[in-house]
């Protein structure tokens, strides 16, 4: 039987849409502490962290790799990296979790490279320069969360990319913490990630991404439970549901054109697919999406995440 590993939004929470634009911020003991430090291995389905040590360390677990790490150092996790922490109790500094998609498509319009820098898992020590860089952008997004002001998710999403460049500056100029190369299990992860990415709306087999792999079905199956605690039908499955969820939400399209650019070949298809995969079907999840948007994310969601 296939590991289960849990699946939080944030760590100990229920896990919220993967379509909805938002962030979060929040100082390491107000989510460690209560968990005594130790933050066992788990995955956010749509969401990069990332993390800043001001004070204290321990380790941390990135899929297969168990690093060591102390202040002042950053850490990013990007969405469905499996990772864990066991922190000192002198620990500190911010966190900030993003929703991953938005994040890349903006980064994507005004710096490529950036996409890179928030998909990959890392451990980068900082000098004392490196860390009055960042805690300004840090300290900023902070208070775009705590006010919540108009437009708040966009300021915030400007804040974070230039959070990604000066993280991507840093990881230039100096060495990643030791024993942190990617194994060849999370390589081929990561790369199974981009060639869904590239190509979920061709409904391709998954012997298809496993020979653009080098692999068989059975090896890409096995690697996807043992790293990522879901078959690889289900990786490609979900995708397809996150793009069909986010342009029902945040484009006036009808479901037809939905289905279409998709790849469907015709809206009912198209409707069954959503309503296995989610429990409702696309008008009834719109409608419950919109509902909850427009109070704020604080309401109940009708569709399965």
């Amino acid at each position: 039987m296939a590991r289960a590993i849990p699946n939080y939004a944030l760590y100990g929470d229920q896990a919220r849409p993967a379509w909805l634009s938002t962030f979060d911020f929040e100082w390491i003991p107000q989510r460690s502490k209560p968990y005594n430090w130790d933050i066992q291995p788990h995955t956010h389905d749509a969401f990069v962290q990332v993390l800043m040590l001001t004070s204290g360390g321990g380790t941390v677990h990135l899929d297969h790799a168990r690093i060591e790490m102390a202040s002042p150092c950053l850490i990013v996790v990007p969405a469905q990296t499996v990772h864990g922490f066991r922190f000192t109790p002198d620990t500190n500094g911010p966190v900030i979790t993003a929703a991953q998609r938005p994040l890349e498509s903006l980064a994507a319009l005004v710096m490529p490279e950036l996409v890179q820098t928030v998909r990959t898992p890392r451990v980068t020590p900082l000098a004392p320069e490196g860390l009055e860089q960042l805690m300004p952008l840090f300290l900023a997004v902070e208070r775009e969360h705590r006010q919540g002001d108009t437009g708040h998710v966009a300021a915030a999403l400007a804040l974070l990319t230039a959070l990604a460049v000066q993280i991507a500056r840093l990881q230039r100029e100096g060495p990643a913490a030791p024993g942190h190369p990617l194994t060849r299990k999370a390589e081929q992860i990561e790369a199974f990630r981009r060639t869904v990415d590239e190509r979920f709306r061709e409904h391709l087999p998954v012997t298809a991404y496993a020979a653009a792999l080098g692999v068989t079905a059975g090896q890409l199956t096995r690697l996807c439970q043992e790293v990522l605690g879901m078959s690889s039908l289900d990786v490609i499955n979900a995708r397809v549901v996150h793009e069909a969820q986010r342009e029902l939400v945040y484009t006036v399209s009808s479901i037809k054109q939905v289905a279409a650019r998709l790849g469907f070949v015709d809206e009912a298809y198209f409707g069954r697919f959503f309503r296995k995969h989610t429990g409702v079907t696309p008008t009834a999840f719109r409608d419950s999406a919109l509902r909850a948007l427009q109070d704020g994310g604080r309401g109940e969601f009708a569709a399965h995440d």
